[in-house]
C-alpha cells in the first residue's frame, strides 16, 4: 500500500489557519489527480483543494475542522486502480455466479455498516433523520452522502404519513422558545475581530454631510443610453463617487495613508486604490479597485460589476483581496438613511453612502424638492485631523453636484 498525505498547503502570507468547509468527495471514493476533493475557508476566501495524485481518498478531519497550515487533511491510497464500470475500487471482479446473499452477510458483519461518512452525517443531523434508520450502499454497507440525501428528502413523506396516525398536539408558532447554534463561519469570525481591532486600536471619529444629487440623476438621465450604446455598461451612482473620491484623495494625501504600527511611520501613496465594500452570503468582502484616479467611469463600472461579480460566486482569489487606500460602503442599498461606518484596518478613512430621499431643501431661498443622500465619512484622527476630514468630505459634496468638477480634477 503507498498512501500519500494531504496537508493544508501555504495561501497566503497573512493565512495562519483555515476551515474545512465542505467535502467534496465520499470517503473511499477514487479521486484523479488535480481534482478538487474539498473546499476550505480563509479569512478571506473559499479555496478548492485538489487532489495532488490520483487513488482512494481517506478523510482525516471533518467538515468544519479548523486546521492550521501544514495540518493532514486527508490521504490517498495511490495503490487503488481506477475502478472499471462502476466496480469499488477495492473490489476484485468476482464471478457473475457469486450468489448475492453471503455479499449481504458480509455487507451485515461489516463494522462500517449503519455508519454515515463525516459529509452523510453532517447532512443527518441538519435533516433530523436517525442513522439507524437508513441503509448504506456504501462500501461495506457505509452511509453515503447520496444515501443521506435520499433519506432527507423522504423525510417529509414519513413524518406526513406518522402526523396522521398519531396527531401531535398543535402548539401556536407565536409562542415558540426554540433556540439553535450554528457555528460562526471563518469569514464572520475575521470580520468580528477585525471590526473590534478597528475600534479599539484606532481613534475613530464620523463627520456628516449631505448631497444633492439632481445634477448627478440628470446627468444619467442625459447620457445614460449613449453611455450603454459606448461602453456596453450602465452608468452607475458607484463609478460617480469612486471618482469623486479618488479626485478628493489625490488632494488630501492625509485620507490616502496609512500608519506603519511596526516604525511609526506614516505611508502615503500616489495613486487611489479604493475598496468596494460588497455583500455576499458569506459576508462582507472589501476587494479593491486599483488606480481609480487613472481609470474613466466605464472603466470603474466594469471593474466593480467584475468583482461584486466574483465575489458573489466565492471565486475571488486572494490577490484580488490585497491592498486598498480607502473604501467605499454603500447602506443605502439595503434601505440605510445614516450610519457611522467602521474603518477598513489598516486604511485611514472611509466614506459611508446612504439611501436617497427626496426632501425640501432651500435653493436660493426657495423651498424645492431635491434627492438628497447623506453621506458619512470615518477617521482615524491619529492621521487625519478633523479640518481635513471635512474638507476633504465638502470637496466629494461639490464634485457630486456639480459633476464637470469629476472631469476638471477639482
Amino acid at each position: 500500500m503507498s498512501i500519500v498525505e494531504m496537508k493544508v498547503p501555504t495561501i497566503g502570507e497573512s493565512i495562519t489557519e483555515v476551515t474545512l468547509s465542505q467535502w467534496l468527495k465520499n470517503d473511499g471514493e477514487y479521486v484523479n489527480i488535480d481534482e478538487p476533493i474539498c473546499e476550505f475557508e480563509s479569512d478571506k476566501a473559499t479555496l478548492e483543494f485538489p487532489a495532488e495524485v490520483a487513488g482512494k481518498l481517506i478523510y482525516v478531519a471533518e467538515e468544519g475542522d479548523d486546521l492550521e497550515i501544514g495540518a493532514l487533511v486527508a490521504k490517498i491510497d495511490t495503490s487503488v486502480s481506477a475502478p472499471q464500470g462502476g466496480t469499488d475500487p477495492e473490489t476484485p471482479k468476482e464471478s457473475k455466479d457469486v450468489a448475492p446473499e453471503p455479499v449481504k452477510k458480509e455487507i451485515e458483519s461489516s463494522p462500517a455498516a449503519g455508519h454515515p461518512s463525516p459529509a452523510a452525517g453532517k447532512v443527518l443531523r441538519e435533516g433530523g433523520v436517525d442513522p439507524s434508520a437508513v441503509q448504506g450502499t456504501g462500501k461495506g454497507g457505509r452511509i453515503t452522502k447520496e444515501d443521506a440525501v435520499k433519506a432527507v428528502s423522504n423525510k417529509p413523506k414519513t413524518a406526513a404519513s406518522a402526523s396522521k396516525a398519531a396527531p401531535a398536539p398543535s402548539s401556536s408558532p407565536s409562542f415558540s422558545r426554540n433556540t439553535s447554534r450554528k457555528k460562526m463561519s471563518r469569514m464572520r469570525r475575521t470580520i468580528a475581530s477585525r471590526l473590534v481591532e478597528a475600534k479599539n486600536a484606532t481613534a475613530m471619529l464620523t463627520t456628516f454631510n449631505e448631497v444633492d444629487l439632481t445634477a448627478i440623476k440628470a446627468l444619467r438621465k442625459k447620457y445614460q443610453e449613449q453611455f450603454i450604446d459606448r461602453y456596453g455598461i450602465k452608468l452607475g451612482y458607484m463609478s460617480l463617487f469612486t471618482k469623486a473620491c479618488a479626485n478628493a484623495l489625490m488632494e488630501f494625501p492625509d485620507v490616502n495613508s496609512f500608519i506603519d504600527e511596526e516604525t511609526n511611520e506614516m505611508i502615503y501613496h500616489d495613486f487611489a486604490d479604493i475598496s468596494i465594500a460588497i455583500s455576499t452570503d458569506n459576508g462582507l468582502v472589501v476587494p479593491p479597485v486599483h488606480n481609480c484616479e487613472s481609470l474613466g467611469l466605464h472603466e470603474i463600472e466594469e471593474k466593480i460589476k467584475y468583482l461584486a461579480g466574483r465575489a458573489r460566486s466565492g471565486e475571488l482569489t486572494l490577490d484580488e483581496m490585497k491592498g486598498g487606500t480607502f473604501t467605499i460602503t454603500n447602506g443605502g442599498i439595503f434601505g440605510s438613511l445614516m450610519s457611522t461606518p467602521i474603518i477598513n484596518r489598516p486604511q485611514s478613512a472611509i466614506l459611508g453612502m446612504h439611501g436617497i430621499q427626496d426632501r425640501p431643501v432651500v435653493v436660493n431661498g426657495e423651498i424645492q424638492i431635491r434627492p438628497m443622500m447623506y453621506l458619512a465619512v470615518s477617521y482615524d484622527h491619529r492621521v487625519i485631523d478633523g479640518s481635513t476630514s471635512v474638507r476633504f468630505l465638502v470637496r466629494i459634496k461639490e464634485q457630486l453636484e456639480d459633476p464637470i468638477r469629476l472631469f476638471m480634477g477639482f
